[in-house]
């Protein structure tokens, strides 16, 4: 049985610090990522199965290439029977078979990977969901919430992208420098989304690593596109948010809200990095979404020096943000802001008006926002089925304790 406990962690470890990794590779020659998933999921299946029994191989990455391989050769081969096809197998076989036989690291052709999935044949509001699912392993499910589509429509478009990537013959390689910006906004999309689902979940089992993988990716780019202003911003907006890891719960694990939280548990270094990052995209051009959010986080940490948040500066920059993304995530975080300066009233009403979006039915932090404002606004009963309809939709327990906390307060008052 502890053998087989000990099977079951290593796989999970290697899908998650790996799955991306080797998606990449067994695609980059066949440019099938639904023939390399299924693949690679038949090796995962095998594992579960062998390991227990024969133990934990040396080299799970490269015992998990291997079998892959052999799923997706035989695959292949009932689909391609002609003496062309019979070689490119031959050639792809040869390659895998000499990386699962290294020692080395497998070579990592995620980066190329995340280009092809935002290559200008993939419709435009798909590149970044794709790359979600095929760099780091993300359901439908879970993209669908961070873009606020339903989850079967989600489903359906990932594996439309998908096909086109093979019939389009889209190559798996990082594009000419001169095609690299067009492709960026998908590729940073991506990064930042799956780092705000690591950010998210901060209490569940193995999100931390989601996180720290997004960051890497994100200083991967701003390596590969040094003068690119909107690279550094996402990178920068990331540490900020990072450097708070440790404030985000209290000593019994209860969730602590931005403005409540301890500065001095705050990461100086992370925040000082960020800093650095910050002005030097301000220097390089025009700020962009991801600028304009990283200073906002840079306004918030004002509190380290001043004893509170710069909330003037943060409802201006907020103000910048709307008029560029038209966001209605913006306009909600605009409005929580906006309660510091113009009081909880002005706030609410800034919270119905968006009401009607339809996006925000399902969003968390639209009820939680709302029954917040509502009960510093006076409104019991709206503030009442707010905060219930946020408990129902939350998946982290702290946050659902939190937020039990403050219904009960209104129950009392």
């Amino acid at each position: 049985m502890q053998q087989g406990d000990e099977a079951g962690r290593a796989a999970e470890r290697v899908a998650r610090e790996s799955y991306g990794r080797l998606i990449a590779f067994l695609a980059a020659r066949t440019r099938d990522l639904a023939g390399a998933e299924d693949a690679l999921a038949d090796a995962f299946a095998a594992a579960l199965r062998l390991w227990p029994r024969d133990g934990v191989p040396d080299n799970p990455d490269a015992w998990l290439l291997t079998v892959a391989r052999r799923r997706q050769t035989d695959a292949l081969r009932r689909r391609q029977t002609r003496i062309a096809g019979e070689g490119h197998l031959l050639l792809m076989a040869d390659e895998i078979d000499a990386a699962a036989d290294t020692q080395d690291d497998i070579p990592d052709r995620r980066l190329a990977l995340m280009f092809a999935c935002a290559h200008p044949e993939i419709e435009r509001g798909m590149r970044a969901p794709l790359i979600l699912q095929t760099i780091l392993g993300l359901t439908a499910q879970d993209i669908a919430s961070a873009f606020l589509i339903p989850p079967a429509t989600m489903g359906q478009r990932l594996v439309r992208a998908k096909t086109r990537i093979k019939e389009a013959g889209i190559p798996f390689l990082i594009p000419d420098r001169e095609d690299l910006p067009e492709r960026l906004d998908a590729v940073l999309e991506a990064i930042y989304a799956a780092y705000a689902k690591g950010w998210g979940e901060v209490g569940e089992t193995g999100t931390p690593q989601l996180a720290e993988e997004a960051i890497w990716l994100g200083r991967l780019i701003v390596q590969l596109m040094p003068d690119e202003p909107e690279a550094k911003g996402m990178l920068a907006l990331m540490l900020y948010a990072e450097a708070r890891r440790a404030a985000r719960r209290d000593s019994d694990g209860a969730y602590v809200p931005l403005e409540q939280q301890d500065t001095a548990l705050w990461d100086e270094w992370q925040i000082d990095i960020a800093e650095t990052l910050l002005h030097q995209a301000n220097q390089s051009g025009p700020s962009g979404r991801y600028q304009l959010e990283a200073a906002i986080q840079s306004a918030h940490t004002a509190r380290r020096v001043f004893g509170q948040a710069n909330w003037p500066a943060i409802v201006a920059l907020y103000d910048h943000l709307l008029a560029l993304t038209k966001s209605p995530v913006v306009a909600l975080n605009r409005a929580a802001a906006l309660a510091e300066t113009a009081g909880p009233a002005e706030a609410f009403a800034q919270i119905i008006a968006i009401a009607a979006d339809k996006r925000m039915a399902d969003y968390q932090p639209y009820w939680a926002a709302r029954g917040h404002l509502a009960a510093k606004a006076g409104d019991k009963d709206d503030a009442f089925e707010s905060l219930t309809v946020a408990i129902g939709l939350s998946t982290d327990d702290a946050v659902r304790a939190y937020l039990r906390k403050q219904l009960d307060v209104l129950k009392d008052g």
